[in-house]
């Protein structure tokens, strides 16, 4: 038996819209794709500002809310592929939202050593 691959092209996104509940990708190829936004807890549990402040990454092919520390692809978007993010992280990254710290891992990491070794002295 033979095996073959199928290789794919995945189109760019072009623009991005977040609303409430939906998280919306115009695509090069003439396509729109909306997937609901329960799928990434970090839109979810952000601001609308948060949500607006975004950015395509690698010509189209993901898009960075640098406020959040999130990332998405447009591969995954049409894959239908939910954020794979693990409970422990998420909630980490919550918690430290909530206390205002900041929410990139290399700064959550930081804070986190700075916190311990405080806690040690």
């Amino acid at each position: 038996m033979s095996v073959s691959t199928l290789e794919v092209s995945v189109p760019e996104a072009e623009t991005v819209t977040v609303s409430s509940d939906t998280l919306t990708a115009e695509l090069s190829d003439g396509r729109t794709i909306s997937v609901p936004l329960d799928w990434y807890p970090r839109l979810t549990h952000a601001t609308p500002e948060e949500r607006g402040n975004w950015r395509l990454i690698g010509g189209g092919e993901g898009i960075h809310w640098p406020d959040l520390d999130e990332d998405i692809s447009v591969e995954g978007l049409i894959a239908g592929r939910p954020s794979a993010e693990s409970q422990k992280s998420f909630q980490r990254w919550l918690e430290a939202k909530r206390a205002g710290r900041p929410l990139t891992l290399d700064a959550l990491r930081r804070h986190e050593r700075n916190q311990k070794a405080h806690s040690q002295e």
